[in-house]
């Protein structure tokens, strides 16, 4: 953005980056970090913009919700503390709070106090999808920066530029909705559309009545913990650069490490839940509602798949809504025990499914 790349020359202390889930605010965050911790104004060649791409430079400090919350301890480490401290290296430091709407009010209260006052050398990045819930005293100290959804022609045309063949390209963007981030995941990885045999299975497993529904719930949180178990690799490959060529940590990026491990067993512990709702998604379902309507098979967003025949549309929308509510109630509490949700929302289809 022509605004952005104005701002790295001479930063506001802070910035909301405000917009809709898969609009591109977290590349415009870690190209926008690039640009401030490079010395070349983010060439994105150098050490610094490799690792700033990456949310693994020394000097970038990324915070993100514990669960359902950004808490005011994570605060006070992950931001107070360091934005008053000589920089792990020298330059900027650069402070990226993603879900910034999650701040708890402590939080928030602590964050306003380093806001009212900013180090000379730290610039702070507040990304959210629900910035209007931000407090006004938060958003008042800010520069906002606004990003409106992605069209799902232009996350092909990305994805095809990067070498996803046409097909796959326009299956990923419409199952992403949007979301350029997750198209990607989805498009790229080889497992990347496995939630949709899963999801799949379990609703065959679900329509057999209550055994059935059990044995569905097994196999999605089964397939969730074993996306969470693959996430082990990405660990070793983000430590990598702050280790010596014994494998043992450099002495000066201590602190750095601690971030990289502690944000990705936060990262970890959203992976499953995230695997369940991809597959709670339902999309499969949701495919069935539409067909028993009579849309078109280009509004389906498994247009490769066969969707349900008429006559089963009143069904799918009453397991369609059991999913749902399952989701829902996994996004808003994190304390849930997810087998016992997912075997409620299997329970209810299989009672659907038997009338």
């Amino acid at each position: 953005m022509t605004f952005l790349r104005g701002a790295a020359e001479r930063p506001h202390h802070a910035y909301v980056f405000a917009g809709p889930e898969g609009s591109g605010k977290s590349l415009a965050a870690r190209a926008f970090a690039a640009s401030l911790l490079c010395a070349n104004g983010g060439c994105g060649e150098c050490r610094d913009c490799r690792l700033a791409l990456r949310d693994q430079h020394p000097n970038e400090f990324v915070v993100e919700p514990e669960g359902r919350d950004i808490h005011v301890d994570t605060v006070r480490d992950e931001v107070w503390h360091p934005a008053y401290l000589t920089a792990p290296e020298p330059g900027r430091k650069v402070f990226l709070l993603r879900e910034a709407d999650r701040l708890s009010p402590s939080a928030a209260d602590t964050l306003l106090k380093v806001l009212e006052e900013p180090p000379a050398d730290a610039v702070f990045l507040l990304l959210s999808a629900r910035a209007h819930e931000l407090p006004e005293t938060i958003w008042s100290r800010c520069h906002i920066v606004t990003f409106t959804a992605l069209s799902e022609p232009f996350v092909v045309e990305q994805l095809e530029a990067e070498g996803v063949a046409a097909t796959r390209a326009r299956l990923a963007a419409r199952l992403a909705g949007g979301n350029l981030g997750r198209a990607r995941r989805m498009a790229v990885d080889d497992d990347g559309l496995a939630f949709r045999d899963v999801a799949a299975h379990a609703l065959e497993l679900g329509s057999k009545g209550p055994a059935g529904a059990l044995q569905a719930a097994d196999a999605v949180i089964a397939a969730a913990a074993e996306h969470k178990k693959g996430l082990g690799r990405e660990l070793d490959a983000e430590l990598a650069p702050f280790l010596d060529e014994k494998g043992r940590p450099e002495e000066a990026y201590r602190g750095s490490i601690r971030r990289i491990e502690t944000r990705f067993h936060r990262r970890e512990r959203r992976a499953e839940r995230d695997h369940l709702d991809r597959v709670l998604m339902a999309a499969l379902l949701r495919d069935s509602v539409a067909a028993g309507t009579g849309v078109s098979a280009r509004a389906l967003l498994n247009p490769d798949r066969k969707a349900a025949e008429e006559g089963s549309a009143t069904k799918a929308v009453a397991g369609l809504a059991a999913m749902e509510e399952a989701r829902a109630a996994l996004a808003d509490d994190v304390n849930l025990n997810p087998r016992l949700v997912v075997e409620r929302a299997f329970l209810q289809l299989s009672l659907e499914e038997r009338g």
